[in-house]
């Protein structure tokens, strides 16, 4: 079974990558939305957890590989893995599967030139960074990429709470720090021709989606703001994120835009679904085109 899907934007060559599979509480994923009407989509398991798959973006762009995040990583121990349920390993020992999913496409982590961080949670950027061994310290997994992310995401991962803590791992992003590989934005900006930011609050405040346009199309990665092909209705928010009024919003001006001209939204999360265009119904957003993985 193929670990990535090509397709092409423009001039934009893309693939998304499998980096493996996580398991949530449903409750949580759907927020308010009563389980009666989600479980009938993504059936729990006894724990009560959905599976959610990993899936970051590989752009083959003219200034180098730009990976849009990157699951998990090789850093957490067993306790964790049972308690999300991750199954995450590559075939070679402490490696991980979106090392094999590279490889399926000829590439390796040191060939990623721009990592691209849409936030800074363990299954988005725990890839950040890698640990060879037990005994080894923590370095950036891609050695020779420039690392972006918005300044106040990074803030806000540094200064946690109660609340936000168990998301944010310092050893995901400390060390990207430490090697001096940050690139900070400010905002909706162009961070590359053809790849911008997208500031989508809610999730947390400094959420970014990404953008990647050529030729007049557009992909929309969206990472949090929308994790499945079911959490397209406007209501349907997780409860995981700290201000679900600003995602409504969020979700409402981008799907407009989405509908309007025609994108592709990238699904992170959605073990069955990767992309999809939406239209404006009487009824809502609705999925018009719906691409399996």
């Amino acid at each position: 079974m193929s670990l990535t899907t090509t397709f092409q934007i423009g001039s934009l060559r893309c693939h998304t990558l499998e980096a493996g599979l996580q398991r949530l509480d449903g409750g949580a994923m759907f927020g308010v939305v009563p389980k009666p009407l989600w479980e009938k989509r993504i059936p729990p398991d006894q724990r009560n957890r959905i599976p959610l798959a990993m899936r970051p973006m590989l752009v083959e762009h003219p200034d180098g590989l730009v990976l849009i995040d990157n699951g998990l990583g090789n850093k957490e121990d067993p306790k964790f893995h049972d308690i999300y349920g991750i199954e995450n390993a590559g075939k070679v020992a402490g490696a991980t599967l979106l090392e094999d999913s590279l490889k399926e496409l000829g590439y390796s982590p040191a060939d990623v030139k721009w990592m691209v961080d849409t936030h800074l949670h363990f299954d988005h950027a725990g890839g950040n960074t890698t640990r060879p061994s037990a005994e080894a310290p923590t370095r950036p997994a891609f050695p020779n990429a420039t690392y972006v992310v918005q300044r106040g995401e990074l803030e806000y991962a540094r200064h946690t709470n109660e609340r936000t803590r168990a998301s944010y791992l310092p050893h995901n992003f400390d060390p990207v720090d430490a090697a001096g590989k940050w690139k900070l934005i400010e905002g909706d900006v162009e961070i590359l021709p053809g790849i911008r930011s997208l500031v989508t609050p809610g999730h947390v405040p400094y959420h970014q989606a990404i953008l990647v346009q050529s030729g007049g199309e557009t992909a929309c990665f969206l990472a949090d703001l929308c994790p499945t092909v079911h959490h397209l209705p406007l209501p349907w928010i997780m409860g995981y994120d700290v201000e679900p009024l600003r995602t409504l919003e969020s979700k409402r001006s981008l799907f407009g835009k989405a509908a309007a001209e025609g994108w592709w939204i990238v699904l992170e999360h959605d073990p069955t679904t990767v992309r999809g265009r939406v239209m404006n119904s009487e009824k809502g957003f609705v999925w018009g085109e719906t691409v399996p993985a």
